[in-house]
């Protein structure tokens, strides 16, 4: 038995092989269920015993022996492969596409570092709202036909909560908070029960913003908001305003600006008027200011507010509103440079 085992050692330690395939054939052949060395175990049992001790300390030992062999002959093999073909085996699998920032996103954080510069600081609020919030203490009676101008989402009826209709919202809560002067923007996401289609949806987004202080006038809204629309849209934007009607402001205007894509000559996107409305604002009413605890007969305000998907559309000509929301990897690819 001892021969036996001897010779089949030296069989073992000679054995070479030129592929993995024939490393595996070997393992196989010698220390799988039915190789060799396990055929020496079974034979195990015929052995005297005086000679036991012996015989299985050179079997173990032929175990071992053989498993050093084959694992030797396969990091042979790995190391021959990591050394001609060259490749580093820490890359990953495949090239990994790194994602952008979102039109919005882009769009809203520009128009934050506009008012930025002027002192304007960041405040949001919450998305679920009451109706003190949303209407009552912006100036809308209970029976006001201005709460018919927005189809809102009402969650729970008596007392009304719903998904607020715009970040004005954010606005009250500030000025019940703080007390002049205030100089802040609000963005945030606002819900309306609107028809989706490629000029509107029931989701989109907005950034507001309120000035109060004393002796605040329109002409220093006007200046405002002529400095925003030449920063975001070029130094040769001309801006004009419209007079308009919001509940919480008194008076009220829309702004258009110079179309930016034919120089205010006219064309499809401006419907040929050379115009293109951005955003609404006004000086805030009184009534506003009192239902924050504010002395209006001391304090005087503007506040203003813009879609920002609006924005977003006439700064990158996007046609279609409901793209910002698809998230389409073609169609967000194309903001990689804006980044």
């Amino acid at each position: 038995m001892l021969e036996k085992i001897k010779a089949l050692q030296q069989e073992i330690d000679e054995a070479k092989a030129s592929t993995l395939e024939e490393v595996d054939e070997l393992r196989i052949k010698y220390i799988s269920k039915k190789g060799k060395i396990n055929q020496l175990f079974s034979d195990f049992k015929n052995v005297p015993n005086e000679q036991k001790k012996e015989v299985g300390k050179a079997i173990n030992d032929l175990k071992n022996f053989t498993l050093d062999k084959i694992n030797n002959l396969r990091d042979s093999f790995s190391k021959s492969d990591s050394g001609t073909d060259g490749l580093d085996l820490t890359r990953p699998g495949e090239p990994v596409k790194l994602g952008t920032r979102h039109p919005l996103a882009l769009v809203k954080n520009e128009i934050i570092n506009i008012f930025g510069r002027l002192g304007f600081a960041v405040a949001e609020g919450p998305e679920i709202e009451d109706d003190w919030h949303v209407f009552s203490a912006l100036n809308f009676p209970p029976e006001h036909p201005a709460r018919d101008m927005q189809d809102t989402f009402f969650i729970e009826k008596d007392p009304d909560i719903l998904l607020r209709t715009h970040t004005s919202s954010v606005q009250i809560r500030v000025m019940e908070q703080k007390e002049p002067p205030i100089r802040a923007i609000f963005p945030g996401r606002v819900f309306r029960n609107e028809a989706i289609s490629a000029r509107s949806h029931c989701i989109f987004h907005q950034v507001e913003g309120l000035y109060v202080d004393e002796n605040v006038s329109f002409a220093d809204l006007k200046q405002t908001l002529l400095y925003f629309a030449k920063e975001l849209f070029g130094e040769e934007t001309q801006i004009r305003l419209r007079p308009s009607y919001f509940p919480f402001t008194e008076p009220s205007a829309e702004m258009d600006v110079s179309c930016s894509i034919c120089g205010g000559e006219g064309c499809n996107v401006c419907k040929y008027t050379g115009w293109l409305e951005i955003l609404g604002c006004g000086m805030v009413d009184p009534n506003v200011l009192e239902a924050c605890n504010i002395d209006s007969r001391k304090y005087t305000g503007f506040a203003f507010g813009m879609g920002i998907e609006r924005i977003a559309m006439l700064r990158y000509g996007i046609k279609d509103i409901r793209y910002f929301f698809e998230n389409d990897i073609r169609f967000l690819k194309q903001f990689e440079s804006a980044i």
